[in-house]
Parts: C-alpha cells; structure tokens; sequence
C-alpha cells in the first residue's frame, strides 16, 4: 500500500517484452512449459525462449484454431502450454476452440495475447479488439489477468504457470512506464491499492492503470482525494478491495482500454449492485470500433485518457 502520490518511474516499455522475460525464466525453471505461437514470434517477443528451448517450441503458423487445439491436447501429457499471438486471433478467431477444448474441459492453457486494444495504434479496427476481457471472462473456468507495466506482466506470466488451469493474460504493444517493483509479489485475484484516497474510488486494468495516477495526481491538486486500485485480475476479482474502498469513497470510476459494455467496470457494477450500490462512472471505449492512428491520438478520440479518467471522477462525486 502506498500513501504517497510519488510513483518512482522506472523507464519504459513494452508489456509484451514483460511477457517475453516472464516465459523465458519459467521455461527456465519448469521443464513442463512448452511455448505455442501462431507466426508472430518476434511480436510477442517469443524469440529468447524459442533459441534457448528449441525443443519446447512450436511454430503453429497462421492457424489460431489449430494452435489452441495442440495446447489443449499437450496438457493432457502434463505439458503447460503458452500460446501467442495478437488479442483478437486469441480470442475472436477461436472463441470455439477456446469454449469447448480449453474452458470447458479445464485445461491448463495459458492464452497470451498481445496488441491488445487501442493502443495496437496502425493496424486500425480489425486488429484493435476491444471486447476480448468480456468474451473471456463469461467462459466458465476462465481466469483474466490485464496487467499493468513490464514488470507485472513478467509477474504475471511467472505466476499463471503455477496456477491450476485455464488463463487469458492480455497485454500490449506501445511502451508505457514502469512503476511496479521488479520485486513485487503478484496474486492472481487481489488487488494492489496504490493511492489511499477518500473522495472518490478509480479502478483500472492495463495500460488505464497509469492513466489513473496521473488522474489522482491532477485531482489531489484540486482538492479531491482519489483511491487508485490496479486491478489486474478481472476473474476472480478481488470483491473484497472493491466493496472496502467504495465503503469507504461513496463513489467509483472504472477504467479500461475496452468496451464499457462486459469489461472492467461491469464486473464492479455487478459487485456493487449486489452488494452496496453506489454511483459509477465509466472510462472505456463506447460501443464503437478503433480505426487506424498512434497510441496515443486513438486513447484521447475514444475517451480513455487521462483527462477523461478526471472528468469522470469529478462527475461521480457530483452524483453521491
């Protein structure tokens, strides 16, 4: 927990180059990690394991559906397959292979998938895939992890390996800073709390997460306590963070580089409703494709950026 508003930026980078390192050191530590990727080893920065585990890589080519069955069926040999490739052939092109031989059958596969989003930037709306964490999510037995920089992404990929069946991690393509420790303990299903904060709540996943703090930043300048809590597992989420801070806060923000309808901010929706209702607001792309332009001129057209995770703050306060 911290309780200052200074976050130590240690550089940046590019998640996918945090899933990268993570794949090569638990393939060094586990004989039983074999990798899959679907012609894009050099995009999901599968390179380093496939030169240095030769025997434990296998190149799938332009065929999703087949790779996901091949990793399905190399569990069952005690394998614990990775598979690679960009977000939406990880999941829209397979959503059948991914249902009926991964979810339902409970196999330990783990769905990597990279240029995830907007922040993918040129290659536009085909590409940009905004619905993802919803499609995973549904799918019983699915465990989705976004998480936030290089080095929780590394975490994360180190940490699914140990888990006990099937996982989506998403992760992305642009640089964005560092600011989670090299050492950091990552659980899959709790919460890290950031910032303490006692006006408004702000929950966010990925590359949202940053934009977050910059947003409690602003916000402490003008008198307004916000609570940042990087909620890197969507399923199973962390309920108990989410019902004490807004406890607490009276109000939540959710912020995503996804649909607002299935993703983030559902899942707290859903918790709230439930539980202690409270007013919401939502940072997310509304109902609506990408198109084509850098990261960041398509995070600020499709009101996901900082300013947008402020002005939301400031319009659920009004509503408590």
């Amino acid at each position: 927990m911290m309780e200052t508003m200074e976050f130590e930026v240690l550089g940046k980078k590019d998640t996918r180059s945090g899933f990268g390192e993570g794949l090569l050191e638990i393939g060094k530590q586990n004989k039983d990690v074999v990798a899959l990727c679907a012609d894009l080893t050099g995009s999901l920065k599968m390179n380093a394991f496939q030169n240095e585990f030769p025997e434990r890589f296998f190149q799938a080519g332009i065929a999703e559906a087949n790779m996901m069955g091949m990793a399905a069926g190399m569990t069952i040999g005690g394998k614990i397959p990775f598979t690679g490739t960009f977000a939406n052939f990880s999941t829209g092109r397979v959503y059948d292979q991914i249902r009926q031989s991964i979810a339902y059958s409970k196999k330990n596969v783990k769905i990597c998938a990279s240029h995830a989003g907007l922040t993918l930037g040129e290659d536009g709306a085909t590409h940009q895939i905004l619905e993802d964490i919803g499609m995973m999510k549904m799918l019983p037995n699915m465990t989705v992890i976004v998480p936030a920089d290089f080095n929780q992404t590394k975490q994360a990929t180190m940490a699914i390996a140990a888990h006990e069946g099937p996982v989506y991690l998403r992760f992305g393509r642009p640089s964005v800073p560092i600011f989670v420790k090299p050492d950091a303990n990552f659980q899959i299903g709790k919460a890290d709390v950031l910032i303490e904060g006692s006006d408004v709540t702000i929950i966010a996943c990925g590359h949202l997460v940053w934009k977050s703090i910059e947003a409690a930043q602003e916000l402490a300048k003008k008198g307004i306590s916000a609570e940042v809590i990087n909620m890197h597992t969507i399923k199973p989420l962390d309920e108990q963070a989410v019902l004490q801070s807004v406890a607490k806060t009276k109000c939540v923000v959710t912020a995503e580089e996804h649909m607002i309808n299935g993703g983030l901010g559902d899942s707290i929706a859903q918790v709230l409703t439930r539980n202690n209702p409270a007013p919401q607001e939502y940072v997310g792309v509304n109902d609506t494709f990408g198109e084509s332009g850098t990261p960041a001129e398509l995070m600020t057209k499709y009101g996901i950026d900082t300013r947008d995770v402020i002005a939301a703050a400031e319009r659920v306060i009004q509503r408590k």
